[in-house]
């Protein structure tokens, strides 16, 4: 059987192509043809996630649409599986997943199930407001017996502004805000943290993160090299 990944992307464009190349780092090919055949989808006009989660209604179903179109495309075009390299648009994911035929590799299960593997029980959750909100890792960490910390609120403002207003905007990431974040983590009894929204996945690219953070985009990576069966170059997931 010949598999082809689809990436339905574009949630931020930055955090589509650190994922590709993630994909490629992770691998273990010696020449192109062993690596995993891919059809990236970067659709950048979706709709904002977090603020349509927040509005609902309308909102929801516009961003709903499309990503069922973008799925249907991919689907249409011969991909085997889904990858969705966005934390946020999971909310909508199960409900994408019931009208297409190909699975939709599902970011945020993986990784809480690289915590469970790890030993992992109390996670910080660095997410979009929409994600925290959606209760999204939270649920799935409850039915894996573990417990999702959110940043206190002054935390998730830092967190919201190294997203929206460094990451999606170009500009690095502020060590400074990370910093506060990292801090209130701690303060919180955290023994682990996700980096739960793409744009956090481009900044770790840019600085050095300890161990104390798994990256769930990373995760990702890895699941959808397995699933077109390519052989994975282990690499230590941030």
């Amino acid at each position: 059987m010949d598999y082809r990944l689809g990436v339905l992307g574009g949630m931020g464009p930055q955090a589509t192509n650190t994922f590709y190349q993630f994909i490629i780092d992770r691998t273990d090919a010696q020449s192109d043809q062993e690596h995993v055949n891919a059809l990236i989808l970067s659709d950048s006009e979706m709709p904002d996630r977090t603020s349509a989660i927040l509005s609902g209604g309308k909102a929801q179903e516009a961003v709903y649409r499309r990503l069922l179109a973008d799925a249907r495309l991919l689907e249409g075009a011969g991909c085997t599986c889904i990858a969705v390299p966005c934390n946020t648009s999971h909310f909508f994911l199960d409900q994408v997943q019931e009208e297409i035929n190909i699975p939709i590799l599902h970011m945020i299960r993986e990784t809480v199930q690289a915590l469970t593997s790890r030993g992992w029980k109390r996670p910080g959750i660095l997410a979009t407001d929409g994600t925290i909100q959606s209760g999204l890792y939270q649920k799935e960490c409850s039915a894996a017996g573990i417990e999702a910390i959110i940043p206190s609120p002054e935390a998730q403002d830092l967190v919201m502004s190294l997203i929206y207003d460094d990451v999606k905007a170009g500009r690095d990431g502020d060590p400074q805000k990370f910093a506060g974040i990292h801090e209130d983590l701690l303060a919180q009894g955290c023994d682990c943290a996700v980096l739960a929204c793409t744009e956090l996945s481009v900044f770790a690219g840019q600085h050095h993160l300890p161990p104390f953070y798994i990256d769930a985009m990373a995760v990702l990576a890895e699941r959808a090299v397995e699933a077109c069966h390519k052989p994975l170059r282990h690499i230590f997931i941030k």
